[in-house]
């Protein structure tokens, strides 16, 4: 046999026998070749020469050099086989030598996945990995470091659009960089940009009802009237004003539209049915008894005209040939400005002229307020036919038109305990004396507290001798003097004597008429 070692049977069976190379160990930068345990040696006494162990202080050449033999002459070099196994030259890993006897190759370091790498293997299915190719960073907007320089004539007719926010960011920059330095354009995007709070869906189009009477007391506060309205008149004008404003928007059919007047005569609801435009002539024929006190036309012949209202309805109505349209309008409101001028022209003394309505007559003042009231009423009837909102009064005209009703009040019950209505006198008291009294609680808007004498019209009523008391809302209220619903279905807080209660409620609801 050749080989690396002695040519002697027994030799070579001992060798085999010994230990193969030790476990993996760390790389030969970090190993401590002195600090490694050398294999152990056969146990001697055995046939094995001397020679058969190899050399082990010093291990084989890196440079590949044969080994020499105890001669002193290079041994041949043994090829593969058990003792080229047994001391293999140190690596970082543990790698099977190849059968020719050459090194491994250097390993190859890994190159990035690249067209070849379609050719390998298509990998199992799992999760791709992530890209470490960086993203290129999304673009900054767009912003100009200076506004767009634009003449003063493409800036102003901007306005209309940066008003609306529909310009660009650069239109919208240069406009306002503009509006810094022009006071005619600032002024101008102001307004506009008032107009356009106007046009959002979520707020009503319909004026204050206050308004008018804000912009005549600015009017007034700057250039005081050189023949001002009395106050007595201005609930009658500030109603008519709002009723002949309701007219204004309405269209043409409207007009005909049906209206259900209601009222109440002794103990039941009574109604008539109309339409818009009869409304507004049943409005100007009972407004011809003030024309009449006044000295002016009235639009039925004061002559021959009966004085009761409702009588004075029906003949107008029956006197018109054809169905009133919206024609009736004007002479309506030429007939209420006649009666402002005239009572405003008059001076003070006009305020107790006397009115007639055939059962009975209130002064001029009170009779102004009586048409205002039943102009808000039956503007409320228009409204309702034609659906279009409308507004209680303002507060100050509300608490005048209820003070009227409550010193009605006192007369209506007389009235009504006559004709077998209403209980009788408990305590007779004699004229301007404190009597039995309700105590007539008006809550919200325009209220206030009124104390009805019950068992004389002459009486006065007084908080000590309340007997009963009666709170309500101010509009519904109204409501019941207008005959629009019933005492019992007026939502009142009661009480005290229920019957002295019964009879102001029931006096309240025959106050109304046509």
């Amino acid at each position: 046999m050749t080989g690396g070692g002695r040519e002697s049977e027994g030799g070579e069976e001992e060798v085999r026998g010994a230990r193969r190379i030790p476990g993996p160990r760390g790389a030969a930068d970090d190993l401590d070749l002195a600090s490694v345990p050398l294999p152990p040696l056969p146990s001697p006494g055995g046939n094995a020469p001397d020679e058969a162990v190899p050399e082990q202080s010093q291990p084989a050449s890196a440079s590949g050099d044969a080994p020499e033999s105890d001669d002193g002459e290079p041994e041949a070099d043994p090829g593969p086989g058990p003792a080229a196994e047994a001391w293999p030259e140190p690596a970082p890993w543990p790698e099977p030598e190849p059968a020719d006897g050459h090194p491994h190759p250097a390993a190859p370091e890994p190159e990035p996945p690249g067209p070849a790498a379609e050719a390998w293997p298509e990998p199992r299915p799992g999760p791709e990995p992530a890209d470490d190719t960086p993203e290129p960073p999304a673009p900054d907007p767009l912003v100009s470091s200076a506004p767009v320089v634009l003449p003063h004539q493409v800036l102003k007719a901007l306005l209309g659009s940066w008003a609306l926010s529909a310009c660009s960011a650069e239109e919208t920059a240069a406009v306002e960089d503009h509006l810094t330095g022009c006071a005619p354009c600032a002024d101008e995007a102001l307004r506009l940009r008032d107009a356009v709070g106007l046009l959002h869906t979520d707020g009503s189009l319909d004026l204050d009802p206050t308004l008018r009477t804000r912009v005549l007391d600015g009017c007034f506060g700057r250039r005081p009237a050189r023949i001002p309205v009395p106050e007595w008149a201005a609930p009658y004008d500030a109603e008519t004003a709002r009723l002949d404003a309701l007219l204004r928007d309405i269209g043409d059919s409207e007009w005909h539209a049906p209206v259900r007047l209601q009222w109440f005569e002794e103990e039941r609801r009574v109604s008539r049915r109309t339409t818009v435009a009869g409304v507004i002539g049943h409005l100007m024929a009972v407004d011809g008894l003030l024309s009449a006190a006044l000295g002016l036309d009235d639009p039925l012949d004061g002559g021959k005209a009966p004085l009761d209202p409702t009588e004075r309805t029906e003949t107008y109505w029956s006197a018109t040939r054809r169905p009133p349209t919206r024609a009736v309008r004007e002479p309506w409101r030429a007939q209420s400005h006649e009666l402002i001028r005239t009572a405003s022209f008059a001076g003070r003394n006009v305020a107790e002229t006397s009115v007639s309505y055939g059962a009975f007559a209130l002064p001029l003042q009170d009779a102004a307020l009586d048409r205002a009231f039943e102009c808000w009423v039956h503007g409320g009837d228009i409204a309702d036919a034609v659906d279009y909102p409308y507004p209680a009064p303002s507060a100050a005209h509300l608490h005048r038109m209820i003070d009227l009703a409550a010193r009605l009040l006192p007369a209506a019950l007389a009235g009504r305990r006559s004709a077998g209505l209403a209980g009788p006198a408990k305590d007779l008291v004699a004229a301007g004396a404190p009597g039995r009294s309700l105590h007539l609680e008006i809550e919200g808007h325009g209220g206030g507290d009124w104390y009805i004498a019950l068992d004389s019209p002459a009486a006065v009523g007084a908080p000590e001798r309340a007997v009963a008391q009666v709170a309500l809302d101010g509009v519904e209220f109204c409501r019941l003097v207008a005959g629009h619903i019933s005492p019992v279905e007026a939502a009142a807080g009661q009480e005290g004597d229920r019957e002295a209660i019964r009879d102001v409620l029931f006096a309240a609801a025959s106050l109304s008429r046509l």
